[in-house]
């Protein structure tokens, strides 16, 4: 990237983020709940957003959680392990996980930052989601030395997010999502450009037959409960069984059966929180044909059984 490219960047990380004085009320929460590793109650009943300002000089042991969460140190750094990838933050750089992913966090002993979690679960009927979310689907580390091309525009859509949490302006939700929604294609957009300045096979693969894979991953969301195939999803992109899996695999980061299975859990997750279905019915309506299955793969990605989470949620429901 050119040095005319390069954009200047504040030189004082979160100046332009004034709240109102909250320092009579508990900006930390403590209403963290972990069991088997998950992270649950993340959200108010009435919302799926939730930010914080973090000053424990805490660690987290490994967790994870259905929801996409931004970390933005403001004061000295913070350590996070994503799935056994490290990166270390200094003030203003920010980390960008998405839902589902095991990591862990090291605080120094003082030191401020914000967290921001997501539910994203009402963005999924929205045409193109299904397309836009395998470029999504690695953490991301933005810095002005990293990411200099991108810097400013996610820094300051986030840096509005938290001003409009924290104030309380008008629609403050509908602001937040809006912002959101621009930084996930900013994001994406970014992902599928990086092939102009590295010119990898996985870059140009996935510019190149981005249009075509959003149509795929839109009719597996359409059908991944039915008996879905390799063959037949292949046929249906156009590409031979071969080839599709090869390209497959470098768009998104999954071979294809892999991919499948773990949309069929997203689906059993949610319905698993809902008291109406069995286990058995959950299986069939998320795409498993053997109960035995289901049970082994739902262990095998979440650390617990589909009855243990089931029951966790509804004994957080009480």
């Amino acid at each position: 990237m050119s040095e005319t490219k390069k954009r200047a960047v504040p030189r004082e990380p979160l100046q332009i983020v004034r709240f109102r004085d909250i320092s009579h009320t508990n900006t930390d929460w403590h209403g963290r709940t972990i069991h088997l590793k998950e992270e649950t109650n993340l959200f108010p009943d009435d919302s799926y957003i939730r930010f914080w300002q973090n000053e424990q000089a805490v660690d987290y042991p490994v967790h994870w959680h259905n929801a996409f969460e931004i970390i933005l140190p403001v004061e000295n750094h913070y350590d996070v392990n994503v799935e056994n990838e490290s990166f270390h933050l200094e003030p203003g750089e920010i980390l960008l996980i998405p839902a589902g992913k095991s990591h862990s966090i090291t605080a120094p002993d003082s030191g401020r930052r914000y967290i921001l979690l997501f539910g994203t679960g009402s963005m999924t009927r929205i045409r193109g989601y299904s397309g836009i979310l395998p470029l999504l689907n690695s953490t991301m580390f933005i810095s002005a030395n990293a990411t200099p091309e991108i810097y400013n525009d996610v820094y300051t859509r986030i840096t509005l997010m938290i001003s409009d949490y924290f104030n309380e302006n008008d629609f403050f939700e509908f602001s937040i999502y809006s912002n959101l929604m621009s930084l996930l294609v900013l994001l994406a957009r970014f992902s599928l450009s990086r092939s102009n300045d590295n010119q990898t096979t996985s870059n140009i693969t996935k510019k190149k037959h981005f249009n075509r894979f959003k149509h795929v991953f839109e009719y597996i969301d359409l059908h991944y409960a039915d008996n879905l195939t390799l063959e037949s999803v292949a046929e249906y992109s156009g590409f031979s069984k071969y080839y599709f899996s090869r390209l497959f695999k470098e768009y998104c980061g999954y071979n294809f059966y892999d991919y499948l299975v773990i949309r069929r859990i997203k689906t059993a997750e949610l319905l698993l929180t809902q008291p109406k279905y069995t286990i058995t019915e959950v299986a069939l309506q998320s795409g498993f044909s053997s109960i035995s299955t289901f049970n082994r793969t739902f262990k095998k990605l979440k650390g617990c059984t589909p009855g243990d989470y089931k029951a966790m949620y509804m004994h957080n429901s009480i």
